[in-house]
């Protein structure tokens, strides 16, 4: 953990500085308090500086949301394509989306919160968040400085842990830790509900996974074991969490692994990060899979880890393919140089907000999105 320095009431002080990102600490801060406006605000975030709060909790919250505007503002004048321009590709598009994304988050992160140990906010009309910062950063023995931002995401995250994701596939909820990414897009579950199973199948392999959801999903579809994989403490906490809430431990086995546990099983199951890309936080490592690692490891090992006769299933979005990431192709080519074919696939259309939402940036690729669930087998 960093360290954070600033002069205040003409003094050096230094405080432990967290970031969940990553991100380095500011070099350059100044103390802000309520009398600071907007729009200083803004000039300062965009130069880099940060503002370490000193003045009102909720005043902070109100100035955030006002960064927000400006940030937004901006970036919307940014996408009105001018007369006569030649329009992005989707491949353009989508990484102008990303690094205005990027410089946003990171403009937004300039407003900080102090800490002391206890989590506790030395500021007026500060909530108590010592259940959602202990979840989220585990103890605190010494004081700190976080970027409100990122607080306002730890608080979010503790209710999504505290009143869980309904699963219609479970008809029960499951309760993503902070970090852990949300199974909000239910069509991937419902694939996993649905698809016919390989005969007999008593054992099933669950590659990555996260909440723990689609092992519990298998469980709930009869199979008396379920070995499921990650390599992030995060996501194995929050599945064995999840798993005993449902009391569905004597069935499901949760190991740290990088992909496949020992052995073989007559049906394997990947639902790998769907677009190739570097990420830019913790959370975002269950949508971007750096160099497309997570995915061509899973094909690349999958017939060594299937029984004679059984099924690799592997859940992804073609939505890569729309944006000009992943030809179909080039994921094709993976599958055969494996030496899997392909058994059958099974589509549905996302059903999420952003879909149908044609002011996203990236709606023309959206619009287009199928999820499917590739059933794989060793080619005979």
């Amino acid at each position: 953990m960093s360290e954070l320095t600033w002069l205040e009431d003409g003094a050096e002080r230094c405080a432990q500085w967290r970031s969940e990102s990553g991100w380095p600490a500011p070099k350059k801060v100044v103390v802000a308090d309520d009398t600071m406006n907007a729009d200083t605000a803004y000039r300062l975030a965009l130069d880099g500086t940060a503002l370490l709060w000193r003045g009102d909790f909720q005043n902070a919250r109100q100035l955030l949301n006002a960064l927000v505007r400006r940030v937004d503002g901006k970036s919307d004048r940014a996408r009105r394509a001018k007369p006569g321009k030649t329009l992005p590709t989707p491949t353009e598009l989508f990484h102008r989306h990303r690094l205005q994304q990027l410089q946003r988050a990171r403009t937004l992160a300039m407003l900080l919160i102090p800490f002391e140990a206890g989590h506790s906010i030395p500021l007026r009309r500060a909530p108590d968040v010592l259940d959602a910062c202990s979840e989220a950063y585990g103890a605190a023995s010494q004081p700190y400085v976080a970027s409100l931002r990122e607080l306002l995401g730890v608080i979010g995250a503790h209710e999504w842990r505290r009143k869980g994701v309904r699963i219609p596939a479970l008809d029960a909820t499951i309760h993503p830790w902070y970090g852990v990414f949300s199974p909000v897009r239910g069509e991937y579950v419902e694939l996993v509900a649905q698809a016919p199973l390989p005969r007999a199948t008593k054992l099933a392999f669950d590659i990555g996974a996260g909440t723990g959801v689609l092992s519990a999903v298998l469980a709930r579809r009869g199979i008396e074991r379920v070995v499921a994989t990650d390599l992030d403490s995060r996501a194995l906490g929050c599945a064995r969490d999840n798993i005993a809430r449902l009391g569905l431990g004597a069935q499901v086995e949760l190991i740290e692994a990088d992909l496949f546990p020992e052995g073989r099983a007559p049906l394997v199951v990947c639902n790998p990060p769907w677009l190739p890309g570097k990420p830019s936080s913790a959370i975002e490592y269950a949508i971007y899979d750096p160099d497309s690692r997570m995915l061509k490891g899973f094909l690349g090992g999958l017939a060594a880890h299937l029984e004679p006769g059984g099924e690799g299933w592997l859940v992804l979005s073609d939505l890569a393919e729309h944006l000009g990431l992943r030809p179909r192709e080039q994921l094709l080519g993976w599958i055969a140089d494996a030496g899997l074919e392909v058994v059958a696939r099974h589509d549905v259309r996302p059903t999420h907000g952003k879909a149908s939402d044609q002011d996203d940036p990236l709606h023309a690729a959206r619009s287009r999105e199928v999820t499917s669930l590739w059933r794989l087998r060793a080619a005979g």
